[in-house]
């Protein structure tokens, strides 16, 4: 039997948990999948909208505060448009050009991780 190897779920820092859950839930549009610890004890959970799957952990030694994470995808303007409507009070991203002649949403989370959304440029 040969290896077989799925996608790569990036673990992001979190510090505050309902924060975070605000941001990638309510504003982002995510479903929390599963979350793993209460109370005082630390917190793992996994979100997801479509093929985006991220797991967010406050345990100390899962991940460091300020990464990035490329999210590649088609109709960037439309999720723009979505996110926009929503009202979320502490960020106001804007769609530009990306890599490649493409365009590119950066979104920054509650522990300062980017997420950048990329559409690539259109073939000719």
């Amino acid at each position: 039997m040969s290896a077989s190897i799925d996608p790569a779920i990036p673990i992001l820092r979190m510090f505050d948990v309902a924060v975070t859950t605000r941001f990638y839930v309510e504003y982002l549009g995510c479903t929390l999948d599963w979350r793993d610890g209460e109370g005082d004890q630390p917190v793992y959970m996994q979100v997801s909208r479509g093929d985006l799957v991220l797991h967010l952990s406050s345990h100390h030694d899962d991940g460091t505060p300020g990464t990035a994470v490329l999210v590649q995808m088609r109709g960037v303007d439309a999720l723009h448009a979505e996110l926009r409507q929503r009202g979320y009070p502490f960020l106001n991203p804007g769609v530009g050009p990306g890599p490649g002649g493409g365009r590119e949403m950066q979104l920054i989370d509650p522990a300062s991780n980017r997420l950048r959304f990329y559409e690539r440029a259109a073939s000719a």
